[in-house]
């Protein structure tokens, strides 16, 4: 999977993913702290795992046990990254259209940045597609720039399908996803049951969470008019409408009334959301709206 250049590469291994309330479950590790002028007094060890820094190899314990340990120092955070992939039928836009930019490939190219920022900075990272109400197998969790291409191959080999209910796939992830982390879930949110009872099991279970509210820009301003049926693509249910000027301004208004409505519940629960449109460079995402977000640093 092309995704970046050398360049944009090199832009993303100066970047770390920052999570400031995950609860319960924190281990030290040895990723880049956060904290300035943290200390580099020993802490304790911890399995070698492939990837890690050779240079925190402690060879004296290698030497009498024969097996490799890696030594953690004092302020430094090991985070989990949690990469919730929305994989339904709705993320399959525009169908067709070769001169568009799709929406879920748009979504994995995001994927693929921020978990090549987290393997490069030695955090756990796993990504699961979501879809049909539940988590489908996912990728990782695993730690370290060696399984970047690997990362790659698995999230261009992920297909959409399925209709989404949010809520349960959460619920469910919650519950067999692993220790608490860092959650960015990458979505277009629609999903006729909703989603606050998923972003509260996360954060039930010590999960820092973050939306990236992925829609396109025919999705945020029709271009359509006339009379038209108009096909659910998850549920193949039909509404005939007619679509004039004052329809799409009421249109436009009742989409930025969603929007509004969730980040306001998002900025009541402490989460992070991100609205983005898929004729925004997904490098700008990362590299400014997720900074701005306190995601990104």
């Amino acid at each position: 999977m092309h995704l970046f250049d050398e360049p944009t590469l090199r832009k993303l291994e100066q970047l770390a993913l920052i999570a400031h309330r995950v609860r319960a479950g924190v281990m030290k590790g040895e990723r880049r702290s956060i904290k300035r002028g943290t200390s580099i007094e020993f802490a304790d060890y911890r399995d070698y795992t492939r990837g890690d820094d050779l240079r925190r190899l402690d060879w004296n314990i290698y030497a009498r046990l024969e097996r490799p340990f890696i030594k953690l120092l004092t302020e430094e955070e090991d985070l989990t990254v949690h990469i919730l992939l929305d994989a339904s039928t709705s993320m399959d836009w525009p169908p067709g259209d070769a001169t568009a930019v799709h929406k879920f490939r748009y979504a994995r190219r995001l994927a693929g940045a921020l978990g090549y920022i987290g393997l490069a900075a030695t955090d756990r990272v796993a990504i699961t597609p979501l879809s049909e109400g539940r988590m489908a197998k996912r990728w990782g969790p695993l730690r370290g720039r060696g399984h970047v291409l690997g990362m790659l191959s698995w999230l261009e080999g992920l297909s959409t399908g399925g209709t989404t209910d949010l809520n349960a796939a959460l619920r469910d992830y919650a519950l067999r996803g692993g220790r608490p982390g860092l959650v960015l879930l990458i979505t277009d949110l629609f999903s006729p049951s909703g989603y606050t009872d998923g972003l509260t099991a996360l954060q039930g279970r010590g999960h820092e969470v973050a939306i990236i509210h992925l829609l396109a820009p025919d999705e945020v301003e029709p271009q359509l008019a006339g009379d038209l049926r108009l096909v659910d693509s998850e549920t193949g249910t039909g509404q005939d409408v007619t679509l004039d000027a004052a329809m799409r301004d009421l249109y436009v208004r009742r989409l930025q009334q969603w929007r509004d409505e969730i980040a306001a519940t998002c900025a009541g629960r402490d989460v992070h959301y991100v609205t983005v449109e898929t004729s925004t460079p997904w490098e700008r995402v990362i590299l400014y709206a997720l900074r701005r977000a306190g995601v990104v640093r």
